[in-house]
């Protein structure tokens, strides 16, 4: 499935997730103040992103087929494969240049390096696999 949406398709998508399930009527109600989007633009915007599988309209009730999450993972391979070739340490070194981290920032992204470790080795809890027995 192509998860890659403009930014208009995005911000829709945001909408539904936060409101679904969502009548059309209401996701047009609020498209209108948020995105500034007439009724028509609405429409087209969802039957697009239905026909594509990402929303679902169902007797004018409106779904997400897809978690956030996965766009947004599909989102970051995606810039880290054409900006970074492929290197999250450059990507990294390149977003944390000219920031600063918090302690609880620095132990948070260090817990997410342990879990995915633990993940690629099969580890889990936090155990450690002993080696040469």
């Amino acid at each position: 499935m192509d998860y890659k949406l403009c930014d208009g398709e995005y911000r829709l998508m945001e909408i539904v997730w936060e409101l679904e399930p969502v009548t059309s009527t209401q996701l047009y109600k609020e498209c209108l103040p948020r995105l500034g989007w007439k009724k028509s633009t609405t429409y087209t915007m969802l039957r697009k992103l239905c026909e594509r599988g990402l929303l679902q309209n169902t007797d004018s009730i409106v779904t997400s087929r897809v978690k956030k999450e996965e766009i947004l993972s599909y989102d970051s391979r995606e810039l880290v494969g054409k900006r970074f070739s492929r290197s999250l340490p450059r990507f990294v070194a390149a977003f944390l240049d000219g920031c600063s981290l918090s302690e609880q920032e620095a132990e948070e992204l260090k817990r997410l390096i342990d879990q995915s470790r633990e993940k690629q080795t099969g580890l889990s809890d936090g155990s450690k696999r002993e080696e040469g027995r």
